[in-house]
C-alpha cells in the first residue's frame, strides 16, 4: 500500500502544480532575461515547466511515501 500512497502523492501535487505553479514559475523565469530568438523563449519556458513539475512529482512522491510508512502496521514477533 506504501506504493500507492506515493504514486497518489505524486499524481495530486504534480496536478496542483502544474496548474498553479509551473506557468507563473516559468513566465517569471522567461522574463528575467532578453532573448535574440523567440525559440530561445521557448525552450527555456518549455524547461522551467517542466521542471517544476518534475519536481513537484517527486516531492508528491516522497510526501506519499513517508504517509504509507506511517500507515504500515507490522506483524507482531512471536
Amino acid at each position: 500500500m506504501r506504493y500507492v500512497y506515493a504514486m497518489a502523492g505524486a499524481i495530486v501535487l504534480a496536478l496542483i502544480a502544474t496548474l498553479f505553479v509551473s506557468v507563473p514559475a516559468a513566465n517569471w523565469v522567461v522574463n528575467q532575461y532578453e532573448f535574440d530568438s523567440p525559440d530561445t523563449v521557448a525552450d527555456l519556458h518549455a524547461a522551467v515547466f517542466m521542471g517544476c513539475n518534475v519536481g513537484a512529482l517527486l516531492i508528491g512522491w516522497l510526501i506519499g511515501w513517508i504517509i504509507g510508512g506511517r500507515l504500515v502496521r507490522h506483524a507482531p514477533v512471536a
